[in-house]
């Protein structure tokens, strides 16, 4: 137990009950994040902040773990730009094996760096997590979450992914840690940016989601590598002062790499933040408190800005009053016991799409099944019109009337109707080969559904040009986030109408009941190992590969060392 790290937290104000956290609004939170982080990766079994996350929480992280690493080697090998660029960056950053007096580990560490994908070479920490993070993001088909607590009544909507756990094991990797830690670290990460994703929503305010994400990074690196708590309030200061990534990444006619990359250059800032801080630079203090800072310019006391024709914000969501004039706009709660984590919460995504399009396209997978008449021309020329209904922020994210064309893969799955019509045009192929039930693992969007050929598929433009994307309104928009309120309606050549009704829970949400998730997982990871290694999904190579990242926990310091120490081949020019 260091002894910096758990000395009584004099300013941090942090109220324990058995299995929570809370950190008042009126309270430096900054500090208690610090404080909740390095408690909850050190202390002992009794200690007032010993963290116990329960086995199913345990499990979940892991798999949203295999799912993230599987994504970002599969995304290498097919030769995506911007992974690639990084990770070469990254290797250009190589750091000498540790030794002792000027030769030692910084910052007590066992080692002088860590690991890219594929490779033994130590580098940089900031720069292996850039690289990393960059990769496992690239597809845009690993974990998200929706900022929806109705519990505690924290229902900011805010969305995010499981985009950050390269921070966590280059951590591990530097301080000779094994895999029980290193997902005690992910899902601290999870925790913390879950936790702010609930009470604070960024996109209300064009600042991108990611930021929720790096300051956890920060706090979950400092922690993992026995900084003080103030040297992580000091970068997570850092973090808000000086790095605030807008939304501008993700406008525009078409998407670009800065979308792929946003959380894993927020990353690798947060890494660099807590890096500096450790060797003295000092961070502004109290940073949600900092009346000119993103949350108390937007929320709270002394509030600066609103959305334009937006009613005035309350002074806070819970936790102060109006006459506490020096707080943040609102109270965390974080877990520390049982199951009640935030990850406990988050989706996965069963292939390439934008999670706002799942409920669309589990309705046309229900719809198909019901009359798969519609699918008996494999031309689409059973399908004479369709119109998919959702709620905001779906319809002015993947509604926007330039994903309506889209010309590159980051806008294509962005594109409500891009991904509704190849799905459907995948549908049309399979009816056609025999196929007489349809699903998630039998229609699964891959990588080669997004490329220049596929974009431009003419089956898939004619049926986009059948299709209409409308805004539900109020009904459909009080039910996000709590679902993914979305209907579809197919009116067939011989004008039926076939309607959805109201999807709420598409397979891959954290509250759908009906799909068989293990197996539909699986069946991904088969599937983007076989792509990151080039042989069948079944093969003994892909086998070893989805072992490498599966069971973190269950594996020793040695072999988090090397768990990106093996060959894969860029096999591929993925041009967006």
């Amino acid at each position: 137990m260091p002894p910096t790290a758990h000395a009584a937290s004099h300013t941090a104000d942090l109220h324990h009950s058995d299995t929570h956290v809370t950190l008042p609004a009126d309270s430096n939170q900054a500090l208690g994040i610090a404080q909740y982080a390095l408690d909850f990766m050190w202390a002992r079994k009794g200690a007032v902040g010993f963290a116990d996350p329960g086995k199913r929480v345990v499990e979940k992280t892991e798999k949203f773990h295999t799912d993230a690493c599987l994504c970002g080697v599969s995304a290498l090998a097919l030769g995506t730009n911007a992974p690639n660029l990084l990770r070469r960056e990254a290797l250009s950053y190589a750091v000498p094996p540790a030794g002792v007096g000027s030769l030692a580990a910084p910052f007590g560490a066992r080692h002088a760096g860590a690991t890219v994908f594929g490779s033994s070479v130590q580098v940089q920490p900031e720069k292996a997590v850039v690289a990393n993070a960059a990769a496992v993001r690239e597809w845009d088909s690993n974990g998200t979450n929706f900022g929806f607590n109705p519990r505690l009544n924290h229902t900011a909507g805010e969305f995010g992914h499981n985009d950050f756990y390269a921070v966590p094991i280059a951590a591990a990797q530097l301080m000779g840690l094994d895999g029980k830690a290193a997902v005690k670290g992910m899902i601290l990460l999870d925790e913390i940016r879950g936790r702010l994703a609930e009470v604070f929503s960024l996109k209300s305010y064009k600042v991108d989601h990611v930021v929720h994400g790096a300051i956890a990074s920060a706090a979950t690196f400092g922690a993992m590598l026995k900084a003080t708590p103030e040297q992580i309030e000091s970068a997570i200061g850092m973090m808000v002062a000086h790095y605030i990534p807008f939304r501008a990444i993700r406008a525009g006619k078409q998407l670009s790499d800065s979308k792929g990359a946003s959380a894993a250059i927020s990353s690798e800032a947060a890494v660099l933040s807590m890096k500096r801080s450790m060797m003295g630079f000092l961070g502004p203090r109290d940073i949600f408190r900092n009346p000119e800072a993103i949350f108390r310019i937007f929320e709270g006391p002394g509030q600066m800005f609103q959305k334009v024709g937006a009613e005035p914000r309350r002074d806070a969501q819970s936790g102060h009053t109006k006459t506490a004039a020096y707080a943040s706009p609102f109270e965390l709660v974080l877990a520390k016991g049982g199951d009640d984590f935030a990850v406990m919460g988050m989706h996965f995504k069963l292939g390439l799409y934008e999670h706002q399009s799942a409920g669309a396209l589990q309705g046309l997978i229900d719809l198909i099944n019901k009359a798969p008449r519609l699918l008996d021309d494999p031309q689409g020329g059973g399908i004479k019109g369709m119109t998919v209904v959702a709620y905001e922020p779906a319809f002015g994210i993947i509604g926007d009337p330039a994903k309506r064309d889209p010309k590159t893969r980051q806008s294509a799955d962005h594109s409500m109707l891009y991904l509704v019509c190849t799905k459907l045009r995948k549908a049309l192929e399979a009816r056609k080969a025999g196929a007489k039930t349809f699903d998630f693992k039998t229609l699964m969007l891959t990588p080669y559904d997004f490329s220049a050929e596929a974009i431009q598929h003419p089956v898939t433009r004619t049926l986009m040009s059948k299709m209409n994307f409308e805004h539900g309104g109020p009904d459909y928009d009080r039910r996000y986030p709590d679902g993914i309120p979305t209907s579809i309606r197919i009116t067939g050549a011989d004008g039926a109408v076939h309607d959805s009704g109201l999807v709420m829970y598409p397979s891959g949400h954290a509250r759908n009941t009906s799909a068989n998730l293990n197996d539909i997982l699986a069946h991904k990871f088969a599937l983007l190992g076989g792509l990151a290694m080039g042989e069948p999904g079944s093969s003994a190579a892909v086998t070893r590969l989805i072992a490498r990242y599966a069971d973190v926990s269950s594996k020793s310091a040695a072999d988090v060392q090397t768990i990106h120490d093996f060959s894969f081949t860029v096999r591929d020019r993925f041009v967006d």
